[in-house]
């Protein structure tokens, strides 16, 4: 999955314009990062907002034409990959002879020598030794797996279609293959879990050998099934104390053991981190390809059109939705609310009115501000990390 906003409380940007690709009136660039969205599921989870979708097999090679041909429109503002990152959806339900094709035209279409991450986003009951050895051998390194939990029980709430003893398997696999890069993601403060069911996931995925974890407070997105069984009353949302605990104890668990929290939701031992996240909670630039995948050139923002019917239709560089052009003040606002998210914080210049309610919330405990006005949140400040940015936008 690409870049995803998920913290005690889920503050979400509605941006309806829409326009032609921007890339069309460019001159060719040098851009490090590719985000590949494959949007195909077998099932739609009820949590789940991102552009995913149940097909027969029969759409996977259209599919992959399609794809082939917006790479390569792509690669002429690509300079050597550092970082390329495949999502969905569930990006392994792709048959294995189409990975073997698509990696073998990524290797054609882009420079991948100096690739330092090749991430590609796995569901664990998708995963087979043969699948490994050709990502493997095709210069991925890097697997993101989906636990979420190792609670069969949270798992039915959350219309998870996998046994967890699947991610250990799918583990010793990868470790088996010769992966080196493991990260899981898991989610907590589902209905029902206990801060005692919670450190028993930790306790499972520190035992498993990863250097990665993304742990997300669950959050019910309008329109998802989740969000509406909850309006129903068929799912009661966890205590917002309950869900903080969970996160104070997320973060003092994995430390002892050797994870440093380096972005809200993201633990890594040293040197493990996701470069290719990095990249966007920094600001820096990438391009996108397939349905509903983001990109960021020179100031301009823009998002493939989430319709695969449209994304069949189109050639070349796809058909874009949300459009933005260079714009001071929101550059701004998005340093300001992706940085914040960082252990490391973030360094602008800040406008007057800005500075002052920095102050402010300084001498509150919510952030810290360095002697080159780096400012970064407190512990506490994390757990209002949205309520924070909010307030500092009020002032941009």
């Amino acid at each position: 999955m690409q870049l995803t906003y998920l913290s005690i409380k889920h503050q979400r940007q509605i941006r309806p314009r829409a326009g032609t690709h921007p890339l069309v009136s460019m001159d060719d660039a040098s851009i490090s990062s590719l985000y590949i969205h494959i949007p195909f599921c077998f099932h739609k989870c009820h949590y789940c907002d991102f552009y995913s979708l149940v097909t027969s097999p029969e759409m996977q090679v259209p599919f992959l034409d399609r794809l082939e041909s917006e790479l390569k429109a792509l690669s002429r503002f690509a300079g050597p990959l550092k970082t390329i990152f495949i999502g969905g959806g569930t990006p392994t339900l792709l048959d294995i002879s189409l990975w073997k094709r698509l990696l073998v035209k990524m290797h054609e279409f882009f420079d991948l020598d100096t690739c330092n991450e090749f991430t590609v986003e796995c569901n664990p009951e998708t995963v087979s030794e043969e699948l490994l050895e050709v990502l493997q051998a095709g210069g991925v390194n890097r697997l993101s797996i989906g636990a979420q939990s190792f609670n069969p029980r949270f798992l039915a709430t959350l219309e998870r279609e996998h046994n967890p003893d699947s991610v250990i398997r799918s583990l010793d696999l990868a470790h088996k293959t010769g992966f080196t890069r493991l990260s899981l993601d898991l989610i907590f403060a589902i209905p029902g879990q206990t801060l005692t069911d919670w450190d028993k996931d930790l306790q499972m995925v520190t035992d498993l050998e990863t250097s990665h974890l993304s742990c997300y407070c669950l959050t019910y997105e309008p329109g998802t099934l989740l969000w509406k069984r909850r309006e129903q009353g068929q799912v009661r949302e966890t205590d917002e104390e309950v869900a903080a605990e969970m996160y104070r104890h997320t973060v003092s668990f994995l430390k002892e053991r050797g994870f440093h929290r380096y972005e809200i939701s993201n633990f890594s031992l040293n040197g493990q981190e996701c470069l290719h996240n990095l990249v966007y909670w920094r600001g820096g630039e990438y391009l996108a390809a397939g349905p509903s995948a983001s990109g960021h050139l020179n100031g301009w923002r823009w998002k493939n059109e989430p319709d695969l019917r449209s994304y069949f239709d189109s050639t070349d560089l796809s058909s874009v939705v949300d459009v933005e052009p260079p714009d001071e003040k929101r550059t701004l606002v998005e340093k300001l609310m992706l940085g914040l998210r960082l252990n490391e914080g973030v360094k602008l210049n800040w406008p007057a009115a800005v500075k002052d309610r920095l102050t402010e919330l300084a001498a509150e405990g919510l952030l810290e501000i360095s002697r080159d006005n780096r400012i970064r949140l407190t512990e506490t400040g994390f757990l209002q990390c949205d309520t924070v940015t909010a307030d500092l936008m009020s002032y941009i």
